[in-house]
């Protein structure tokens, strides 16, 4: 196995409305900001799969354990995220491994 960080964190959203996709990608992105993660990514999915469409936002991260996880959950901007993109979106599934 390679060398890989310790905590992986994957969030799927799906939106109320479709024509808010790029709003919740716009609130999400506020989370780049935050420093404890390894690497972060926001991207809209791109509906490839004809068994699943229900996912329509992916938050990716990375961090070197679960204190760093805690960390950019108790930071300002996290909170704000949340509140810009929950009244937006319906369902929010997330994974860490």
């Amino acid at each position: 196995m390679t060398d890989r960080p310790t905590l992986r964190h994957v969030v799927f959203f799906s939106a109320k409305d479709k024509a808010d996709i790029p709003r919740i990608v716009a609130g999400l992105k506020l989370l780049a900001d935050i420093p404890h993660c390894s690497a972060f990514e926001v991207r809209q999915n791109t509906q490839n799969d004809a068994l699943s469409s229900e996912v329509d936002v992916v938050v990716y991260a990375e961090f070197a354990n679960a204190e760093a996880l805690a960390a950019y959950k108790a930071d300002p901007l996290y909170e704000a995220a949340i509140k810009a993109v929950r009244p937006l979106r319906d369902m929010r599934i997330a994974a860490d491994f």
